[in-house]
């Protein structure tokens, strides 16, 4: 899908993705870090698993057990991040920043802003005159 920018219909617009990269990484070390108890059911498995082929193979049973535990909790904290910060992004950040005027933007109806009006040197357009300005105050 081609984005165009909402200020200046350029089509040079990339996405930023902050949410996105700050919730895989934080999510992938929190998945690490709560998946410890699975590095250590992990190794006593591989332990028990590397039992058969004697004491080399209980070090690495045990080594690929507590390892295979660490990648299963980081990818597991990685794909839940990656999806926080893809709402994160797409609902929260302005994701999205065109290359040829340097304004970013959100595609979220629910975030749309007014454009600002053009700049006028005329000093007569600086103030505009109120519907309320005929009310005594």
């Amino acid at each position: 899908m081609a984005i165009n920018c909402p200020y200046c219909k350029s089509k040079k617009v990339i996405a930023k993705n902050y949410g996105k990269k700050v919730g895989s990484a934080v999510g992938t070390v929190a998945g690490a870090a709560i998946g410890i108890p699975k590095v250590i059911t992990g190794a006593r498995i591989g332990a028990s698993v590397g039992a058969i082929a004697g004491p080399a193979g209980i070090a690495v049973g045990t080594l690929a057990g507590g390892v295979m535990g660490a990648l299963v909790g980081g990818v597991i904290g990685n794909t839940a991040g990656t999806a926080l910060g893809e709402v994160i992004d797409e609902n929260v950040l302005d994701n999205y920043h065109c290359l040829n005027c340097a304004k970013s933007f959100s595609l979220n109806p629910q975030k749309k802003r007014p454009l600002p009006p053009p700049y006028s040197s005329d000093p007569s357009h600086h103030s505009t005159p109120s519907e309320f300005d005929d009310y005594p105050t």
